[in-house]
């Protein structure tokens, strides 16, 4: 008698794109989270292996979709920029994001905090930044072998990985990255760019004053030379 194998049936795991749950629970946690994310954007621009997310589920262990987080702002170097439905950590060559940043807000708890920490301590996070816009209050691990320790002081702290720099003033917190470029929210991006059009615009018009001044000042020259011949004076030997 001939015994039939049947073949083991694989089961496809999903690894959800969504938790159904808002980015942000305030509109001040979501500006910090867009503040934060496409400054960064801006900042590794021309640096093709810089993958920068917001809001984006991180899956760091194959076949096990409830490990997961969504850092409000992740940062992977040695990964391409492109698009994702989820960072599957496996698909990206088991680089892990190497600095996160997470906003807090009045709904967030100890115990979900908590549970971040552990989650960045335990899959490899280098640099975990936190920052509370209500309290104005900001707080950062940096790795140590395979556990985090404080840093200490954050005041004029500056990311080993990012090269920005942190400043707590009496009201809000200031990034800056090392060429001095600030942090600026989307619609401060745009002031500073209409601000640098009319000042292009302004230029191009003193130019274009300078320039008709002169042509004036050439007319003017060349009938003076035409009266001064008139009048029989060789305006070759003046």
């Amino acid at each position: 008698m001939v015994q039939q194998v049947t073949p083991e049936t694989t089961i496809k795991v999903i690894y959800p794109e969504s938790d159904g749950q808002p980015m942000a629970d305030n509109t001040e946690q979501f500006a910090w989270i867009v503040k934060i994310k496409e400054n960064l954007e801006i900042l590794f621009a021309l640096q093709p292996d810089v993958f920068i997310a917001g809001d984006l589920f991180w899956y760091p262990v194959k076949g096990s979709p409830n490990i997961k987080q969504a850092p409000d702002t992740m940062v992977v170097f040695g990964r391409p920029k492109g698009k994702r439905g989820s960072y599957l950590q496996w698909n990206e060559e088991n680089i892990p994001p190497q600095v996160v940043f997470e906003i807090l807000s009045p709904g967030n708890t100890l115990k979900e905090m908590t549970k971040k920490l552990q989650f960045y301590q335990r899959y490899g996070v280098e640099e975990y930044y936190i920052y509370d816009p209500d309290k104005n209050d900001l707080n950062g691990l940096l790795r140590s072998e395979d556990s985090f320790e404080v840093i200490e002081e954050m005041n004029s702290w500056v990311s080993p990985r990012l090269r920005i720099s942190f400043t707590l003033t009496p009201d809000t917190l200031e990034i800056v990255s090392s060429t001095g470029q600030k942090f600026l929210s989307p619609v401060e991006i745009d002031q500073l760019r209409e601000q640098e059009r009319q000042r292009a615009e302004r230029e191009c018009q003193a130019k274009e004053a300078a320039l008709e001044e002169l042509e004036k000042e050439r007319d003017r020259y060349q009938e003076l030379l035409a009266k001064l011949k008139e009048k029989g004076i060789d305006t070759d030997n003046l």
